[in-house]
């Protein structure tokens, strides 16, 4: 069954990126998009640099179902409308405010943004419904590039490969173990496994730890999930992904639509980009996670 893949296949993965990865993440992989975005968010926290901060903010300590669809909602505002858009360039005015205040290195936002990039493309190579078009592994590039230029990141590869490396060096010299990687994996644990009722907890847990690869365990310092329950969620992964094809094509991109979000319920709903984001700075943060002029 085709469903959008022929417009995808006719489309210029540098011209038209931004068209392809609504077409991509919007209609032909929304879920599967959603949820490889949520685990990067685990890898992200394997860096003690990104950790160390995150923990001393506070905010995944306290608000860490606000931070999360701030996050989400923000990223899927310059998706859904596009980098250059009012409500894309609203967007990223929120997200650049939120980065401003604090000391992050050019390295760890360039890693960040990578993840947005690899992570689904890696997810959907092993549980999506149909095998990704090159043109929409491209256009993810591009996209991110684009919307990282915009960012104020620097030194973004020029070319697929190139990032794809650097993402990987960057794992294999960044993710060590620490004590704030820890808590904030824990954090977000705990975050995942509050979107349920409380007797499936414990096993939303379990899975959770059953689908980080070894460097990220080793990096929050879990201990792995039994090898059944990885392979449990692997196969019915892979069992959905079977079914979906027999599933009609979706008509109605998802992207800019977030009835699940549970900080701003109903939104946008007359609501824009400026009303999200995260509070100030924390009046006690030390100094050193300020950034300086």
């Amino acid at each position: 069954m085709t469903r959008h893949l022929d417009r995808i296949a006719r489309l210029d993965p540098v011209r038209d990126h931004l068209e392809i990865y609504q077409i991509s993440a919007g209609l032909e992989f929304p879920w599967d998009y959603t949820r490889a975005l949520e685990f990067a968010l685990f890898r992200t926290y394997c860096v003690p640099s990104i950790s160390r901060l995150l923990a001393a903010t506070g905010e995944f300590r306290d608000r860490p179902q606000k931070r999360y669809d701030d996050t989400a909602l923000l990223m899927a505002e310059v998706a859904a409308h596009g980098y250059d858009s009012p409500r894309g360039k609203e967007a990223l005015r929120v997200i650049n405010h939120a980065h401003g205040r604090y000391a992050i290195s050019n390295d760890d936002m360039l890693y960040v943004l990578s993840t947005f990039v690899y992570d689904p493309i890696d997810w959907l190579d092993r549980y999506g419904w149909r095998p990704l078009h090159e043109n929409e592994r491209l256009a993810a590039f591009h996209y991110y590039s684009e919307v990282g230029k915009r960012m104020g990141i620097r030194d973004i590869p020029g070319d697929f490969a190139a990032y794809r490396d650097f993402k990987q060096e960057y794992e294999r010299r960044e993710f060590v173990f620490s004590e704030t990687n820890r808590e904030i994996g824990q954090y977000t644990v705990e975050l995942f496994a509050r979107w349920f009722p409380a007797f499936l907890r414990p096993v939303v847990r379990l899975g959770v730890r059953g689908m980080l690869d070894e460097p990220v365990l080793r990096a929050f310092g879990f201990q792995p999930a039994p090898r059944w329950v990885s392979a449990l969620a692997s196969a019915g992964l892979k069992a959905r992904s079977r079914a979906l094809r027999w599933f009609p094509p979706r008509r109605a991109s998802v992207l800019g639509v977030a009835p699940g979000n549970r900080t701003y319920p109903g939104y946008p709903g007359g609501r824009g980009p400026a009303d999200l984001g995260a509070p100030a700075a924390p009046a006690d943060l030390p100094a050193e996670y300020l950034r300086r002029g």
